[in-house]
């Protein structure tokens, strides 16, 4: 896309907002109606929104083969290793492969003791990770280190703490809350199976895997899990006028893009296996789509209907299968999705910033959840603090920063302006007419708002 063109698409998305609010100014005091528009909408037979994001959702499930498992539409599971495994879905139970723990250990540095006390002290104790120790007789005790296997016929372990020995090395109980000499039996000792016993299923299907996940799964005996893959994203930057370094100069503009996508897809789920310029023809297009062995191509810009808009004559000419042409939405209305193949898909981004996250969100998000197997996000939401002028018939995706329990809409969110998401914590969703101040929005969370760029950027 060039400059001129890329203008021409800003333009046109904003002079359609800008008319679209003068609409809805003619209404005071109306702001949850829908007015009837002056004028046909230039994208009649675009999709609502929540159209879009279901449409996304389940075109993996219609898939004829390739990587994805059928009706499930997620891809066909792998053993990963578990050190590859964090931010993967399970593809299987996670079954105990042994007891837990598999023998009984002391969990407490201390003494393991046999019988009532006092009780006469072994000159070698026992550590943690060491072959098991001989029986304990009646009135014996022996060192103990937490994690440790407790010697067999062992009553109970006492803790560092609650013992003494005296001048002859016999082992007393001091604990001012027990009766002198005495333990409970089995006190401070982890029994075998007291987590699980084989064959009991830890975890389910479906379950994420976490930090946590990775650390039952190593206990449990896993190398590996059988896990859902991540899709498989190129992403493809369009635009002659796209500069890569320095300053804007002579018609020709920074690519915010290609560093803001790769890594947003990754909390996504997705491996980002390419990110490439492409150059704006459509020949070259044709030819990265269809040389890619990708589960899911990401172009930016070109969606439009302009003179450098080569997305949609590349489609044609590949026999792709357009699931969406056209969403409802501001910013991002010219966004698109299509099979490219039987299962590879191809998510068209409009070339504006805001509008290309504003397409992330609603068509890639759903998509790769589906390949991923992710669980999709429990819905909320929240008392807008300021009202939003709407548009008579798209929704709006209007960036908000979280302040206790009310969202605050930001300023510096037209569909070429990142200066708003950039300080954000979720999307606010505003009907078409807008939305009153306290009036309750769905919030769409971005990834990083709540974990942290350590926990999401996996």
């Amino acid at each position: 896309m060039t400059a001129r063109a890329a203008r021409a698409d800003g333009n046109a998305d904003d002079l359609d907002v800008e008319e679209a609010l003068a609409l809805v100014r003619k209404h005071p005091g109306g702001t949850t109606d829908t007015p009837r528009p002056t004028h046909t909408h230039p994208r009649h037979d675009a999709t609502a929104w929540p159209d879009a994001r279901a449409i996304a959702e389940d075109a993996p499930r219609h898939g004829t083969g390739g990587r994805t498992g059928g009706r499930t539409g997620y891809l066909t599971p792998v053993a990963v290793p578990l050190a590859s495994a964090l931010g993967l879905t399970l593809a299987a139970p996670l079954t105990a492969l042994t007891d837990l723990p598999s023998f009984d250990t002391s969990a407490m540095d201390g003494w393991a003791v046999s019988g009532p006390g006092p009780w006469s002290v072994r000159d070698e104790g026992v550590l943690a990770g060491h072959s098991a120790h001989p029986p304990l007789t009646d009135g014996e005790a022996v060192r103990i280190a937490t994690g440790a296997r407790v010697p067999p016929d062992t009553t109970a372990v006492l803790r560092s703490e609650h013992g003494r020995t005296d001048g002859k090395g016999r082992l007393h109980v001091t604990a001012a809350t027990r009766p002198p000499h005495t333990v409970t039996h089995g006190q401070d000792i982890r029994p075998r199976g007291q987590e699980c016993r084989n064959g009991d299923q830890l975890l389910p299907v479906g379950t994420p895997v976490t930090p946590p996940v990775l650390g039952m799964a190593a206990a449990a005996g896993y190398d590996t899990l059988t896990a859902v893959p991540r899709p498989r994203v190129g992403v493809f930057v369009l635009g002659d006028e796209l500069l890569g370094e320095g300053l804007p100069h002579d018609g020709l503009i920074r690519d915010a893009l290609g560093p803001l996508l790769p890594p947003w897809l990754r909390t996504l789920g997705a491996e980002v296996t390419a990110v490439r310029r492409v150059g704006d023809t459509e020949q070259a297009l044709y030819e990265a789509i269809t040389a890619s062995d990708a589960d899911v191509v990401v172009t930016t810009g070109g969606t439009a209907a302009g003179p450098v808009d080569h997305v949609h004559p590349a489609l044609r000419r590949i026999g792709a299968e357009l699931l969406v042409d056209g969403v409802k939405v501001r910013p991002g209305h010219p966004m698109l999705l299509a099979r490219t193949k039987a299962d590879q898909y191809l998510v068209g981004l409009p070339g504006n910033p805001l509008a290309a996250v504003s397409g992330l969100l609603t068509l890639a998000e759903p998509l790769l959840r589906t390949l991923a197997a992710r669980p999709a996000p429990e819905p909320y939401t929240l008392p807008l603090r300021d009202g939003v002028q709407g548009h008579p018939y798209d929704t709006r995706l209007v960036p908000v920063a979280l302040r206790g329990d009310r969202a605050v809409p930001l300023l510096y969110n037209g569909p070429a302006m990142l200066r708003g998401i950039a300080v954000a914590d979720a999307l606010a969703v505003v009907p078409p007419g807008g939305a009153r101040p306290g009036q309750e929005a769905e919030l769409i969370d971005l990834p990083w708002a709540s974990g942290g760029i350590g926990v999401c950027f996996t």
